[in-house]
């Protein structure tokens, strides 16, 4: 048997349990707000549409800048720009007491001590807000626990939360940490579930384990823990069953299931775009099962974050991981200040360098440094970069964590949305080896044949051809004289 869980830190409410809430009107309808009636299940269809916090973090970017972009600012100012990060906190579905405590806290520290006095008072402000943020957001014990042999940890929630795709996520994260996980597919109500995390297994090569028909879902979490044991598995990640809606057999099986694993998480799976429906659903398990923390999935979807932002400081269940994504490495370890960091446009440069340290090889970033302290750069080099990027995410969340490109996010995005990055792979793959060596052979004809392959137009090939031309010009500048040393940091090579 796996040890016992330690005693749960006592959890800060700031807020009653069934504290009332502003429904969100895009995400709630008839039979929303009553634990009885079923969640209706919301899609992102695909279409390009904004992220989670693009809108909020517009609002406040704007309204902070007025602030910043002044000397000194009175009381009347502060007053003004509070009302404004009060309505976009509401509009974007933020639980509204806490929305108001939020508010009074910033104002009461921005007009207090010195600050007003200051000469440079706007940005003192914006630090008391992102300061607040952090504080909103970083409630309770976000460290995820995997002690044990094996480690037992236990994924509940409502069915279409994304709970099985995020057991996988977990996994594959687990995986990367140097453990040797187990899956067990402790739904026994839904086939198709079982089929899915088994498929997802494979992809992962990761062991699924799954007992026969008719086995109660404690049993199956008894049998799955021994069957971790035999095979040497030090984690064990129990995807256990969802309903349609809380019910009282749902909180009665998963606490049969904690007292027979005693789990050293319960992961609460809550889908973001539900706004703050996903409030009601953590408080009501919060108040059944002993829910160590919380991942919000389908924060790339184009809800407005509220939910995010009032979940932990309503219910004091602490926000553990993000899931970002459909892919398996669309998971995020929550941190609030990297969070309010992006909010605040002041970009998530952490983040960022996680990323790309997964995505780009040692060896390869040396030589295109190399390369580019050469200026041998060329378009294959280029190809080749282009390809790297994308696979550390969307181009928009990708600009976000760069400190002052929030405000292009949005447009880096929408490039890709109209195809521009497909486009430039299209016309580069187009030419031969030789002409992406030397693009000044490139003549009109070699022009027309290359914007024929590419299926594009002359006109667009013409200005690739000028942007690496002006791009090898900057490459041969920084690679000169004392800007030497910053062009190895930047390509993470030799100091």
């Amino acid at each position: 048997m796996a040890e016992h869980s330690p005693a749960a830190p006592p959890r800060t409410l700031r807020y009653t349990a069934h504290a009332s809430v502003r429904q969100n009107p895009r995400t709630t309808g008839p039979g929303h707000g009553h634990p009885s009636r079923p969640i209706r299940p919301l899609t992102n269809h695909g279409s390009p549409v904004p992220a989670v916090f693009d809108t909020l973090s517009e609002r406040l970017r704007a309204t902070l800048g007025n602030l910043t972009g002044r000397g000194r600012i009175s009381e009347a100012d502060v007053d003004t720009a509070m009302r404004e990060v009060r309505l976009a906190l509401l509009e974007a579905d933020v639980n509204f007491k806490v929305v108001k405590d939020f508010v009074a806290r910033v104002r009461e520290k921005a007009i207090g001590g010195d600050v007003l006095a200051s000469l440079t008072a706007g940005q003192q402000v914006v630090k008391i807000v992102h300061d607040e943020l952090v504080d909103l957001l970083g409630v309770g014990d976000r460290v995820f626990h995997l002690s044990g042999n094996p480690a037992v940890v236990a994924m509940v929630g409502l069915q279409g939360s994304g709970k099985t795709t995020s057991t996988a996520k977990l996994a594959r994260y687990i995986v990367k940490q140097g453990r040797r996980p187990l899956l067990v597919a402790a739904d026994p109500y839904r086939p198709a579930a079982a089929d899915q995390l088994e498929t997802l297994g494979k992809q992962l090569d990761i062991p699924v384990f799954r007992a026969p028909l008719g086995t109660s879902v404690p049993e199956i979490a008894r049998q799955g823990v021994e069957a971790a044991r035999r095979q040497v598995r030090d984690v064990v990640i129990l995807d256990t069953a969802g309903r349609l809606s809380i019910d009282e057999t749902l909180m009665k099986e998963i606490a049969e299931v904690n007292a027979a694993v005693k789990p050293i998480e319960t992961l609460l799976v809550v889908d973001a775009m539900t706004g703050q429906e996903a409030v009601g659903v953590a408080q009501a398990f919060a108040a059944a099962v002993p829910v160590t923390g919380l991942i919000l999935t389908k924060i790339d979807g184009d809800a407005r974050g509220g939910a995010a932002l009032s979940i932990s400081a309503v219910t004091g269940v602490p926000v553990k991981f993000l899931g970002t994504g459909e892919k398996t490495d669309a998971l995020e370890v929550f941190h609030p200040d990297r969070l309010a960091g992006r909010i605040l446009g002041m970009g998530d440069i952490l983040t960022l360098v996680e990323r790309a340290q997964e995505s780009f090889d040692v060896g390869q970033a040396q030589k295109m440094e190399e390369k580019l302290r050469k200026a041998s750069f060329t378009l294959e080099d280029m190809l080749e970069q282009l390809q790297a990027v994308q696979k550390m995410g969307p181009i928009g969340q990708i600009m976000g964590m760069i400190p002052g490109m929030g405000n292009m996010a949005g447009e880096a995005q929408a490039a890709v949305d109209r195809g521009d990055l497909k486009r430039t792979e299209a016309i580069i793959r187009a030419m031969t080896p030789a002409e992406r060596r030397d693009p000044t052979v490139l003549n009109a004809s070699r022009r027309r044949r290359i914007a024929a392959g590419a299926g594009t137009a002359l006109p667009e090939v013409n200005k690739l051809v000028k942007q690496f031309s002006e791009m090898q010009k900057l490459m041969k500048q920084l690679s000169g004289g004392g800007k030497r040393g910053a062009l190895g940091a930047l390509m993470g090579g030799r100091r």
